[in-house]
């Protein structure tokens, strides 16, 4: 039986990200390869890559330079833009938690986004917060569910887990969880009366 509901955060519970234009341009950058430096070290950063050393890496796929007080600008906006929730997903978490089931959250996010994170009003709602530049792990790594089970004291079986990236579904699958695809609060809700979570 099913007694943990675990999320992703990024385009899960949040809508992506729309600052991007404006953090390119703190850096002088043009949007297109801002964003496409901006990805190609996400990674790195999921991982446990600190803030000024992950702008630092973004800024020379560019050839840019970053001190400590243009990072700190640029964390800011990033945080920021990740901040923005999806009304119809905190509306599916409200009801859930008014039905008592319990929440977690498990989501490939920099420390500096974790602490923001924890401090919304949203985050009441969920029983553990888990990011990975904490742990040093990310998703899809089957190490990084071993822990969210170890913190839940859970067995996988009795965990569900949402996710918007099919490798990070099938990384849970492979720990044992039963996890599905995220296709938006009404796709969920479907799984969720299957499993008998909702009504």
């Amino acid at each position: 039986m099913v007694r943990w509901i675990v999320f992703d955060y990024g385009e899960v519970i949040s809508r992506r990200t729309a600052a991007l234009p404006a953090i390119a341009a703190l850096l002088g950058a043009e949007p297109p390869e801002f964003e496409q430096a901006y990805f190609a070290e996400r990674l790195a950063y999921d991982w446990g890559l600190s803030d000024v050393d992950y702008w630092r890496a973004v800024a020379a796929r560019l050839g840019k330079d970053v001190d400590g007080e243009l990072s700190a600008r640029l964390t800011r906006a990033d945080v920021g833009g990740w901040l923005e929730t999806a009304p119809e997903t905190l509306q599916l978490l409200e009801d859930l938690h008014r039905q008592g089931v319990t929440m977690a959250v498990l989501s490939n996010a920099p420390s500096s986004f974790g602490r923001a994170a924890e401090q919304e009003s949203w985050a009441r709602l969920f029983k553990q917060l888990i990011f990975s530049g904490d742990l040093r792990l990310a998703k899809p790594d089957v190490a990084i569910y071993r822990v969210l089970l170890e913190t839940l004291d859970a067995p996988a079986t009795e965990c569900l887990f949402f996710d918007d990236r099919q490798e990070n579904v099938d990384g849970a699958r492979e720990a044992g969880l039963h996890a599905e695809r995220w296709q938006g609060a009404d796709a969920a809700r479907a799984t969720l009366r299957t499993h008998g979570i909702l009504p």
